[in-house]
């Protein structure tokens, strides 16, 4: 037996070209990864540390645990509904109210556009160790460069961001790499990066945890272009849960050498810590990985934008918005409108908001997202307990998330 169409399916507005379904395992592992490593853990490790501490490892470990849950979630939902904005179609699925999944689209639409505005804040930051050129300049000509190739095509975008994770992973690698013999230390070091059952403890781990959440969004976004996958429902499942592995261990790896190497002292006074790791354990200029956060940057930016354009095409589809928002570009076949649309908004964004304060909204709106999606599973799961095709996971999974994603969003409350 077939798998039925999803019931929201029948309002969508199809007339004109189709997205091109371009993106195979790779790159679409390479589009997951980019995403999640952003730009995040080349300037968020100083700033973990500064809450956590020694326990900045067992932190990242916390906040991985809990994006990684709420990601099995994803797993069971991206299988079940392979569509363009994934979160506001399975919070659809779930609850059926409208108005509900179209805030949900438009809070991931927010927590992307803010994301990006605050990474391209960053680039200018990066790109003035080596230029003196104004920051409005290099924002709007940063813009129209990644908004040009995000038009131009899926796979040419995914292509360009696809070689910046390479590059960016590369960088990540090399921190770990000139740091290999302060890894050496950690057996003498371990009573120190290990908690005791002090309550102070635990709540400068989980508070750096919400910190170091900022670091592990982006996952998510693999299912918003769902559309553009071939075989979405085993690809797409596949995708996410090796992006966290991946991240993870690259997440983990680094704060260890961070702690071990500089120390959480100078860590957390400094702008860009994978500059100061890379300066002490070489005695070089940290010329290169200043390089390597530009691509991370960039990289970023153009992955954010491709995956806001197209729950903004998504949900133009389902006339949850205005439907010209979902036209597609005749020739390029992509949602130029809507990428056009976000580039203003970042672009605005961006001359205004600082990046601490815009990573603590970014993990607040995306905490209230991964509640209600695992919630949507779980009423899915109730009324639709089998779905031929679609790879399933334990109740306990999306309860867990619920449980999980409102717990560390309580933390906020001290960052805002």
């Amino acid at each position: 037996m077939s798998h039925p169409s999803p019931p929201t399916r029948q309002s969508d507005s199809r007339s004109g070209p189709a997205l091109r379904r371009g993106l195979n395992l790779p790159l679409l592992l390479l589009y997951g990864v980019g995403n999640i490593l952003g730009a995040g853990i080349y300037v968020l490790v100083g700033e973990v540390t500064a809450i956590a501490g020694y326990y900045a490892p067992i932190a990242f470990l916390a906040a991985a645990v809990i994006a990684g849950i709420t990601g099995v979630t994803y797993v069971e939902l991206s299988s079940r509904y392979p569509l363009s904005a994934g979160e506001a179609v399975y919070v659809d699925e779930g609850f059926g109210r409208r108005r509900l999944s179209a805030l949900v689209g438009l809070l991931v639409c927010a927590s992307g556009t803010i994301s990006s505005a605050t990474l391209a804040r960053g680039f200018v930051g990066y790109l003035q160790i080596f230029l003196d050129i104004p920051a409005p300049l290099v924002i709007l000509v940063l813009l129209a460069v990644l908004g040009a190739v995000a038009i131009i095509g899926i796979v040419e975008s995914v292509g360009v961001a696809a070689l910046f994770t390479l590059l960016e992973a590369g960088g990540l690698l090399l921190i770990i790499w000139v740091g290999r013999d302060s890894l050496a230390t950690l057996p003498t070091e371990l009573p120190d990066l290990v908690p005791g059952f002090e309550a102070g403890a635990w709540i400068a781990i989980f508070s750096g945890a919400f910190l170091s959440f900022f670091a592990f969004i982006g996952f998510e976004d693999m299912v918003n272009v769902a559309e553009e996958v071939k075989n979405p429902r085993k690809t797409l499942p596949r995708a996410i849960l090796l992006a966290l592995v991946i991240c993870t261990i690259l997440y983990g790896s680094i704060s260890l050498v961070a702690v071990l190497q500089v120390g959480p002292g100078e860590l957390a006074g400094s702008p860009a810590p994978l500059a100061l790791i890379y300066e002490r354990a070489t005695g070089s200029p940290p010329v290169f990985i200043g390089v390597l956060g530009l691509f991370a940057i960039v990289n970023g930016v153009l992955i954010q934008l491709i995956m806001v354009s197209r729950i903004i095409y998504g949900m133009a589809r389902k006339n949850w918005i205005p439907p010209g928002l979902g036209a597609i570009h005749q020739r390029f076949r992509t949602p130029a409108r809507a990428t056009v649309l976000v580039l203003f908004l970042i672009l605005g964004f961006a001359l205004f908001l600082p990046l601490v304060s815009l990573a603590t909204i970014t993990s607040l709106l995306v905490l209230l997202v991964f509640t209600l999606v695992n919630a949507s599973l779980i009423a899915i799961k109730l009324k639709r307990p089998s779905a031929p095709d679609a790879t399933l996971v334990p109740m306990a999974v999306p309860i867990i998330g619920v449980i999980s994603a409102l717990g560390l969003a309580t933390l906020a409350i001290g960052f805002l």
